[in-house]
């Protein structure tokens, strides 16, 4: 018997580089799925968006920070199975943006160097992104 078909999830995420060519981290907040795991910013992509309108919503309500989709780079994208469903997330570049980026849901933010983004425990969809940022900066 064959196991049922896994929900697949369409996220967006966004690598946000200031002008020192470091890399925004979230903290993911207690009581959310891989609480206390760090994560490029971003969310779950809603009917009828794309994933630049997604990333442009996700940074102003959840960073406070402003950016249009033609500041949205697109570097490379993560496919990983988790138990209950299958993630799909493309990594945008973002390197111009307005305002200062705080944690408006509670969460910590931390401005990393790419060097150091492995010092950062993160979930698993997000580790193979790493390299490809590295490589970029």
């Amino acid at each position: 018997m064959s196991e049922a078909p896994r929900k697949l999830l369409l996220v967006a995420a966004c690598a946000l580089i200031d002008a020192d060519g470091r890399i925004l981290l979230a903290e993911r907040p207690a009581g959310k799925s891989l609480a206390g795991l760090w994560e490029f910013p971003g969310g779950k992509i809603e009917p009828g968006e794309t994933p630049e309108e997604t990333l442009v919503r996700e940074l102003r309500e959840e960073l406070g920070v402003e950016t249009k989709a033609a500041c949205l780079a697109p570097l490379t994208f993560a496919s990983h199975s988790y138990e209950t469903f299958h993630l799909l997330m493309p990594l945008y570049v973002c390197r111009r943006f307005e305002g200062v980026a705080t944690g408006r849901e509670g969460q910590r933010l931390k401005w990393v160097r790419p060097q150091n983004l492995r010092d950062y425990p993160m979930p698993p969809a997000d580790l193979p992104l790493i390299a490809h940022l590295q490589d970029l900066l």
